[in-house]
């Protein structure tokens, strides 16, 4: 079994250019884990001190948040696509 994971243009310095990755995870603590070995750069940018991952990213997996499929319990199937988006915040509104 083989899932994608898709990265943003933000993380691809963490991946000696690699924009998707492919893994044998069968879920999000595994991928997370697989991370963690062979991509320790990016590893620090997903994962906070504690080794969870980051609140401000966001796992897609087939353009569904992962958070309504079962989050860490959800079971990746073959060929899944698997996004890690970083939350965009900031910036001010400016009114006429």
């Amino acid at each position: 079994m083989a899932i994608k994971i898709i990265l943003p243009t933000a993380f691809v310095r963490h991946t000696d250019g690699q924009k998707q990755l492919s893994s044998d995870a069968a879920n999000l603590p595994a991928l997370i884990l697989d991370i963690d070995k062979n991509f320790p750069a990016l590893s620090t940018q997903i994962k906070d001190e504690s080794g969870k991952l980051r609140r401000f990213i966001n796992i897609y997996v087939n353009d569904e948040d992962i958070r309504f499929l079962g989050g860490d319990t959800y079971v990746f199937q073959d060929g899944d696509e698997v996004m890690l988006i970083p939350s965009i915040a900031g910036g001010t509104a400016r009114l006429s």
